[in-house]
């Protein structure tokens, strides 16, 4: 870790895909404000944010994700997300659950609710998937949404034709859309799933992880600092006004003032209203409409194909044989589909029935969630967690709108298995709740401060200038699709907005 400044134009606490964000826009359209980018967790991967796939070497990989997993290290995870069934709490290699404080008596709770502490965050460890928002999913009171998610794309370099020369892809699509395309607009017809992930060369994959958002550009920025393995303890306040941050340094457990003309809090959807409370921020919002997507997973094979001339990948990564498509959110159908290729059964075949690469088909729909303020998170005045913060509790729970969502899309997952082949089971798995790692709504957006938000349409924190929100918390609509792509966008506009006030300053 670098020594730890006195002052700043600008502090991001967190360094996930919208924290990277902040400094990417940051660094081109402010170059020369002076930014801090503060991390609780190690670097785990070269260059500091990159995604740990793309590490070759699976015991350094292995590593990698066991850094990420903060005060969680060292407990045993599932040996991939497809592992991750129902009635089981256990994290997935590289993050670590709530120890307790995940539910309550007579509520759903959230057992799977996931965070990762390392540079680069949840962005070194998620799918890539980035899907548009559509129909209710959208924010209505941003005009320039899809000029944001434009650009968003080009930050987490996203793309349609990673897997262009996947086998079967074209014939997995094709059945999908003659069971759903059906009176769809053309924007919400199956397709291939916009995915953050580019292919060199050599055919190796890139996955992209905040490293890829940063860029060279902040990379390059002599004005630009990263300081990991430090903890953000209270956003310091004066007169009402976010002046800077407490940190302490992990290594050598002192602590630190640094002033900031601007605090931009991207800590996850779980610390960033942690951290809020700890400061004494405590808005009415903060921490309600905590919103979860509840999932369902299935699996079919496709039968009667001839093996393509390809070596599959084991373990059931993505290669060339693989693909992903997407099957977008519509009002009525207010559920978000992923469909994958396999290069391996999720479930068990017989010994002398070989699986031909990328004829297993997993199918999870994401469904979208009513949102309530009783849903919340709320925080501990006489306990305190692995880090010292206010220890987090979660009330949440399904609403018979949700329950009947979910039992529509167990039924529509079915019906697509069999669109698309041969199911492999005779009913679908739903995960536990937490397991979408997809938590949004904690400190969310609002077009007025009318109690039911925690910051406006630029992302800062309504009564507390200086102070700015980022990532899924956000996010202030229902959602079923994944959120990152959305996330990424408001923290271009949050971004924006200080680079103005530079300008308008003269600074």
């Amino acid at each position: 870790m670098t020594r730890l400044p006195h002052a700043v134009d600008v502090a991001i606490v967190g360094s996930g895909p919208t924290g990277a964000a902040y400094a990417r826009i940051l660094s081109e359209l402010a170059p020369a404000a002076t930014i801090a980018m503060i991390e609780v967790g190690p670097t785990v991967s070269d260059p500091p944010g990159a995604h740990v796939k793309n590490i070759a070497d699976p015991q350094a990989r292995s590593e990698a994700q066991r850094q990420s997993e903060g005060p969680g290290a060292g407990q045993a995870t599932f040996a991939s997300p497809d592992a991750v069934q129902a009635g089981t709490r256990r994290a997935r290699p590289g993050t670590f659950l709530l120890p307790d404080g995940y539910a309550f008596p007579g509520e759903d709770g959230l057992p799977l609710a996931a965070m990762s502490s390392n540079v680069g965050g949840m962005g070194a460890h998620w799918t890539g998937a980035c899907p548009r928002p559509g129909g209710r999913e959208r924010i209505d009171f941003l005009p320039d949404l899809d000029e944001l998610l434009g650009e968003s794309e080009r930050l987490l370099g996203v793309t349609t034709t990673a897997f262009d020369g996947a086998p079967y892809s074209d014939l997995v699509r094709e059945r999908l859309a003659a069971a759903v395309d059906e009176g769809r607009l053309p924007a919400t017809r199956v397709q291939p799933m916009p995915l953050a992930v580019h292919r060199r060369a050599d055919g190796a994959l890139v996955w992209s992880g905040s490293d890829v958002v940063m860029g060279d550009v902040t990379r390059a920025n002599e004005k630009f600092s990263l300081h990991d393995r430090s903890l953000v303890t209270r956003v310091v306040l004066e007169d009402g006004r976010a002046v800077g941050i407490e940190v302490r340094d992990l290594a050598s457990d002192t602590t630190h003032l640094v002033r900031a003309g601007h605090v931009v809090v991207a800590a996850d959807a779980l610390r960033t209203p942690q951290l809020l409370y700890a400061s004494g921020v405590r808005p009415d919002a903060l921490g309600r409409y905590l919103n979860d997507q509840t999932q369902v997973v299935f699996a079919a094979r496709l039968t009667g194909l001839k093996a393509p001339v390809t070596t599959a990948k084991p373990e059931g990564t993505l290669s060339q044989t693989s693909g992903v498509s997407w099957v977008p959110y519509t009002n009525y159908l207010p559920f978000h589909g992923q469909v994958m290729q396999l290069d391996t059964s999720p479930v068990p075949l017989a010994d002398d029935d070989p699986v031909v690469p990328g004829s297993i088909v997993g199918l999870g729909l994401f469904c979208a969630k009513e949102l309530r303020p009783e849903d919340r998170l709320e925080f501990a005045d006489d306990e305190l967690d692995a880090y010292g913060m206010p220890a987090i509790r979660v009330h949440y729970g399904l609403t018979d709108a949700d329950r009947q969502t979910l039992e529509h899309a167990k039924g529509e997952i079915v019906r697509l298995g069999h669109a698309v082949g041969q199911p492999l089971d005779d009913a679908p798995i739903q995960l536990p709740l937490g397991a979408s790692l997809h938590y949004q709504g904690t400190t969310r957006m609002g077009s007025v401060d009318d109690g039911t938000c925690v910051c406006d349409p630029d992302s800062q924190v309504w009564g507390v200038p200086g102070l700015v929100v980022a990532g899924n918390n956000v996010i202030p609509t229902s959602t079923a699709a994944n959120p990152t792509l959305t996330s990424v966008a408001l923290a271009v506009r949050g971004a924006r907005r200080i680079a103005r006030s530079f300008e308008e300053s003269g600074a």
